[in-house]
């Protein structure tokens, strides 16, 4: 979980939108002038009929995509301001993702999964390792971390994505759909770790269509 935060982020959004627009096709806009400011120790669903542009939205606010107008603010910071290498700097730093699929890498064991994104952070891989045990265990996955996670559950999968996602306590963490494939039993234990990390301080948005996730959350903003 985040601790430390100071006053000054606390007043600031860890996370904002700007009048974006974006269109995958000129003259087809899938977001147009759309806008929201995301505070740190907070859980907000993003909700609507599928073709709305949510995960696109997700990608955007995760500044892997970027707008065609409009800002993507970082604790105020104007992305479309910096350079790609900045970006990406900040991408690593301060954010977490967790998507639908979970993304493993079938060739790779579990840890090695979960502790991935240590090499872009320049992390000591002992510290990574450690600490990705340590997360593996609090979501009780219940696999060897050393076994290639090729033949696990969906469920399971899905709590080695997200142990990945918290391996450095993002201050921002990006979940789409992460309940989508997964029974009620195991869609509650993603949504509780989510929640703890998000009222440990960090700014938490779940594209969901579930009702029960979104009334999860602290707040529901529909698309």
């Amino acid at each position: 979980m985040i601790t430390g935060i100071s006053p000054s982020q606390e007043r600031t959004p860890a996370l904002e939108a700007r009048d974006i627009v974006f269109e995958y096709v000129p003259g087809t806009r899938v977001l147009d002038g759309w806008s929201a400011s995301f505070a740190s120790g907070s859980m907000t669903a993003l909700t609507g009929p599928s073709g709305r542009g949510k995960s696109t939205l997700l990608y955007l606010l995760g500044l892997m995509l970027q707008p065609k107008s409009g800002s993507i603010l970082v604790d105020g910071q104007d992305t479309g301001r910096v350079r790609d290498a900045d970006r990406a700097r900040m991408r690593a730093e301060h954010f977490g993702f967790v998507f639908q699929d979970a993304a493993l890498d079938a060739t790779r064991s579990v840890l090695d999964n979960v502790i991935e994104t240590a090499l872009y952070r320049r992390a000591s891989a002992a510290y990574a390792k450690q600490r990705g045990l340590e997360i593996l265990e609090q979501l009780n996955v219940g696999i060897s971390p050393h076994r290639k996670p090729g033949q696990v559950s969906g469920g399971q999968a899905q709590r080695i994505a997200l142990s990945r996602a918290l391996l450095f306590s993002p201050r921002i963490l990006l979940a789409d759909e992460p309940t989508g494939n997964l029974d009620p039993l195991t869609s509650d234990v993603v949504v509780d770790a989510l929640r703890e990390h998000a009222h440990g301080g960090a700014a938490v948005i779940i594209v969901t269509h579930s009702p029960d996730v979104a009334a999860a959350c602290d707040r529901q903003l529909r698309l």
